[in-house]
């Protein structure tokens, strides 16, 4: 008789029991259900504009006023990113002078609700401005209002220029100092360019915010998207109707504001691990 042979033995699996079933139940936990959730209703909205007259004609009376709030944002934005950094470079200055300037600024504005410093600006500064230099262009409501959120949101831009800047280690500027610069030069080679990488995500995320506080522009007048929303519903009384299309215009602007700024995030980070 030949050595006894052992039964087969049944083979173990290496998965744990319930593991595809977890990992594929978090993975639809992981899912972006939001983003379809949004196609879904943005593919809805578009088609329910297509086949409405209503709709076709609600959306053609504010198409203009899409480039008039596009271009409000950009130029008051720009106008922010440049009060913003002499606001910042002013605070981390040893001079009193321009560090008190810049300190007074940033608190002030900081301290006053946005709509109210755009009407302040609007019906009290320019003018003043205006009738002091004769410059009649400084009444003109767009000019009125690129002043008034360029002003507010410079003293928040500020702070963000503020909180990059200083983390940069301080290393960095003795090497340049070492190296011959002044202080003007090593902040301009040395400092802003590493520092920039630092801040362009909260900048992106703050132009979002603008494009939707563009909306205060309205009671001044501005012909741009909240503001010819009201004066179709006046004309028509079709509050749903313009409201709806008002509305959906605006979150498509912010969500590929969104969208750049999260590109924004990824191109620095890969900055910094290269």
């Amino acid at each position: 008789m030949g050595p006894p042979t052992r039964p087969p033995q049944p083979e173990l699996s290496s998965e744990v029991p319930g593991q595809g079933r977890l990992l594929s139940l978090g993975t639809l936990e992981r899912a972006p259900w939001w983003v379809l959730l949004l196609l879904a209703g943005g593919i809805f909205a578009l088609f329910g504009i297509l086949r409405s007259p209503i709709y076709r004609q609600t959306y053609n009376f504010l198409a203009p006023a899409i480039v008039v709030t596009l271009k409000l944002a950009f130029t008051a934005y720009g106008l922010a990113m440049v009060l913003g950094l002499f606001a910042a470079l002013g605070q981390l200055s040893r001079n009193p002078i321009p560090y008190t300037i810049a300190r007074l600024y940033v608190e002030v504005v900081r301290g006053v609700p946005l709509l109210v410093q755009l009407i302040y600006i609007a019906f009290v500064v320019t003018p003043i401005i205006a009738d002091l230099t004769g410059q009649r262009w400084m009444r003109n409501d767009m000019v009125r209002a690129t002043m008034g959120l360029g002003i507010g949101y410079g003293a928040y831009l500020a702070e963000i220029y503020r909180a990059g800047i200083q983390s940069i280690p301080r290393g960095q500027t003795e090497a340049a100092r070492s190296l011959g610069m002044t202080p003007w030069l090593a902040m301009r080679h040395v400092i802003l360019p590493q520092a920039i990488r630092i801040i362009l995500p909260p900048l992106g995320n703050d132009f979002v915010a603008m494009l939707k506080d563009s909306s205060l522009a309205s009671v001044i007048s501005v012909q741009e998207l909240t503001y010819s929303g009201s004066l179709l519903n006046a004309r028509t009384f079709r509050s749903f109707e313009t409201y709806n299309v008002v509305a959906l215009l605006y979150l498509i602007m912010t969500l590929l504001g969104s969208v750049g700024v999260r590109g924004l995030e990824r191109w620095a980070g890969k900055g910094f691990r290269h």
